[in-house]
């Protein structure tokens, strides 16, 4: 007796194996788009845990703002109290000053919502 739901498997695994290798392109592609968005980042900030000009960037998500002992955060900075989740950051890369009016961080913000979101993407695997 022949199965008659074999075809019907195989093709339900083809179309997973599909959808999963879909979806692990997409995450490389943000994960690359990440990084390069980083590089913008990359003047000022680490990403191992050591202190550059600006904090460092390793484990930010989910870090409370202004937190990290002995680093010289700016008046502004260290009156902001809100814990860097994706949203935070994303309002914050945007527009640094207009966030948090007065912070000494000397960029501009970026705009492209697309860039932001793999960049935070790059962030959230920095544990």
């Amino acid at each position: 007796m022949r199965n008659s739901r074999a075809p019907v498997y195989i093709a339900g695994c083809a179309l997973i194996g599909a959808i999963l290798f879909d979806s692990l392109s997409s995450l490389a592609a943000a994960d690359d788009g990440g990084k390069e968005a980083f590089s913008q980042c990359a003047a000022c900030h680490t990403t191992d845990g050591s202190a550059g000009v600006g904090p460092t960037l390793k484990g930010i998500v989910g870090r409370q703002s202004a937190s990290i002992a002995g680093f010289p955060y700016s008046p502004a900075m260290k009156r902001t109290h809100w814990v860097w989740t994706p949203d935070e950051l994303d309002k914050y890369i945007a527009n640094p000053q207009g966030t948090v009016p007065g912070n000494t961080m000397p960029y501009a913000g970026l705009t492209d919502a697309s860039q932001r979101s793999a960049l935070i993407s790059y962030l959230e695997t920095l544990k």
